[in-house]
C-alpha cells in the first residue's frame, strides 16, 4: 500500500494537466476576429450601469524570463509620451461605452507602470478625469517594479490619487533572481512597502511566484517568511506558467530547473499555510489578505469575483480596457485590443475599430461563466442558484460534467451532494482543474499544450 506522500503525489501528477486560469469564460484563447459593433451592441443591451477601468502600459526597462504579458522592453521613455497620446484617442473612440458612466475603480498594470515618470502619470491621470466621471470613492490601484521605484515616486502617486499599489517580489534568492533574470533588493521593497504605508496607501499587495526555476522548499520558505515580515495587506501566490513555445524569454529558463509538479504543489502548500496561520485569509485560488480587508469581506459576503485583473469585489461593473493588448467585458461580451503596438496605432489613425478579437457569449457560455466563476471565487457552487437564474435542470444539463466529477470524489478532492459541490480547503489547488470539467471548450480542444499546467 502507497504511502500518504505517495498518494498524495500520485493525486498531484494525475491532476497536473494543463488548464487555462479562468479569469474569464470563455478564454482569451477562444476569442475570434469580430465585427466592429461587438462592445457597443452590447453595451447598449446588457452593459452595466458602473465601470472598472484597466490601462494597459507595455513598457518595461528589463526582460524578466518568467513573464508571460504583453510587454516592451525599451529604455527609452519618450516612447511613454507617444503611446499616452494614442490612449487618449482611444479613450474619445470608446466614449460611447462609458458615457454617463462612473468610475468605481482603476487599475494600471503591464508591463510595468513604474516606466512612467511621475510627470507621465500626472498627465494620464489628467486625461482619466479629463474623460470620466469618477465616483468620489473610487479605488486606484498601481503594480509597480520595485526597482526603479523610491520613496518620492510613490509620494507622487498617492498625490495623484492612488490608494493602492502592488510591488512584484516574485522570489528574494539570489540564484532564483539570476535565472529569471529578476536580481532586487529585499531590504529595498521593505522599505517601499514601509513608506508605502506611511505616505498613506489604504492597501499594499505584494506578488509572489511558486515554481520559478531553483525554487526549493528551504529558500521559498524564506521568501515567505520576509514578505510576512513586511505585513502587506494582500499577497497575491502566482503558479508560474512554463509555456516556452508561446514566450521566448522562458526558452532561457531550461525545464530541468523547475520542480515537478508535486515540489511546486508542496511549495504552494508551504505557503498557504504559513500565510494562513499568521493573520492572512485565503481568498480563491492565489490570493490572501488581512481580516477586514475588501476582498476578505466579499469573500464572506459571497460577492467575490474574478476577471482579467484577477479577484475583485466589483463584481456588477462593466471592465473597460484600454491599451495595446487591453481586454474589456461590457455585459455578455468580451473585446480585446490588437496585441502588436504598431497594429494598435495604426487602428486609431485609421479610425477603424480597436476590437480585435472577442466573442458575444451564448447563453451556454453564460451559464458555464457562473458555474466555473462561483468554483474559482467561492470554492463552492449551489446548483440552485444556478436552475433558478436560468431556468434549467442542472444536473440534467451537465449531467456528463458531473459523471466526469466522480473520479474527484473518489480521490477525495471535492466534495459532491444534490444540491452542492465543495471543494474544501485542501483541495484548493485542484480548483482548475476541477474548473476544466465544465469548460466546453477545452474539452473539445486539441490544442491544451497553450495552456499552463493546473498545478
Amino acid at each position: 500500500m502507497n504511502s500518504p506522500i505517495e498518494q498524495a503525489t500520485t493525486t498531484i501528477t494525475k491532476y497536473a494537466q494543463q488548464a487555462p486560469r479562468y479569469t474569464s469564460y470563455p478564454t482569451a484563447l477562444k476569442f475570434e476576429a469580430v465585427n466592429d459593433d461587438l462592445l457597443e451592441n452590447a453595451s447598449e443591451h446588457c452593459g452595466a450601469d458602473t465601470i472598472s477601468l484597466y490601462i494597459h502600459i507595455p513598457f518595461c526597462e528589463k526582460l524578466c524570463y518568467y513573464c508571460g504579458c504583453n510587454k516592451i522592453v525599451t529604455r527609452h521613455n519618450e516612447k511613454a509620451d507617444h503611446y499616452l497620446s494614442y490612449i487618449e484617442k482611444e479613450m474619445v473612440a470608446k466614449k460611447s461605452l462609458y458615457k454617463h458612466k462612473k468610475v468605481l475603480a482603476l487599475h494600471l498594470g503591464g508591463g510595468s507602470p513604474s516606466f512612467l515618470s511621475v510627470l507621465q502619470h500626472t498627465y494620464l491621470m489628467y486625461l482619466i478625469r479629463k474623460h470620466f466621471l469618477i465616483s468620489a470613492d473610487a479605488e486606484f490601484s498601481i503594480e509597480l517594479d520595485p526597482r526603479n521605484v523610491n520613496s518620492e515616486y510613490l509620494q507622487g502617486l498617492h498625490d495623484l490619487g492612488y490608494t493602492r499599489v502592488s510591488f512584484g517580489v516574485q522570489d528574494i534568492n539570489v540564484d532564483v533572481q539570476q535565472s529569471i533574470n529578476r536580481v532586487q533588493s529585499t531590504a529595498h521593497i521593505a522599505q517601499l512597502v514601509f513608506d508605502a504605508k506611511n505616505i498613506g496607501f489604504s492597501s499594499v499587495n505584494l506578488d509572489l511566484i511558486y515554481g520559478l526555476p531553483k525554487q526549493t522548499m528551504e529558500k521559498f520558505r524564506t521568501t515567505v517568511v520576509a514578505v510576512k515580515a513586511m505585513s502587506p495587506d494582500r499577497i497575491s501566490l502566482f503558479s508560474y506558467a512554463h509555456l516556452p513555445d508561446r514566450f521566448a524569454s522562458q526558452r532561457k529558463i531550461p525545464q530541468e530547473t523547475l520542480p515537478t509538479p508535486d515540489e511546486k504543489a508542496a511549495l504552494h502548500q508551504m505557503a498557504v499555510d504559513s500565510f494562513t496561520k499568521t493573520g492572512f485569509e485565503m481568498i480563491g485560488l492565489d490570493h490572501f489578505a488581512k481580516s477586514g480587508d475588501a476582498l476578505a469581506v466579499a469573500k464572506h459576503n459571497h460577492v467575490l469575483h474574478r476577471n482579467f485583473q484577477g479577484y475583485t469585489t466589483h463584481k456588477n461593473s462593466d471592465l473597460l480596457g484600454l491599451g495595446v493588448s487591453a481586454i474589456s467585458t461590457i455585459g455578455n461580451a468580451y473585446g480585446q485590443n490588437p496585441k502588436q503596438l504598431q497594429d494598435y496605432y495604426s487602428r486609431l489613425d485609421n479610425e477603424t475599430s480597436l476590437t480585435a478579437n472577442g466573442v458575444a457569449l451564448t447563453l451556454d457560455d453564460r451559464i458555464r461563466r457562473d458555474v466555473i466563476m462561483s468554483l474559482m471565487c467561492n470554492l463552492y457552487l449551489d446548483k440552485q442558484d444556478i436552475e433558478e437564474k436560468y431556468d434549467i435542470k442542472f444536473n440534467g444539463y451537465f449531467c456528463v460534467e458531473l459523471s466526469s466529477l466522480k473520479s474527484l470524489v473518489d480521490d477525495g478532492i471535492i466534495e459532491l451532494s444534490e444540491r452542492y459541490i465543495n471543494v474544501p480547503d485542501k483541495s484548493r489547488i485542484y480548483i482548475r482543474a476541477i474548473c476544466a470539467r465544465f469548460d466546453a471548450y477545452l474539452n473539445k480542444d486539441h490544442h491544451i499544450s497553450r495552456y499552463s499546467a493546473a498545478i
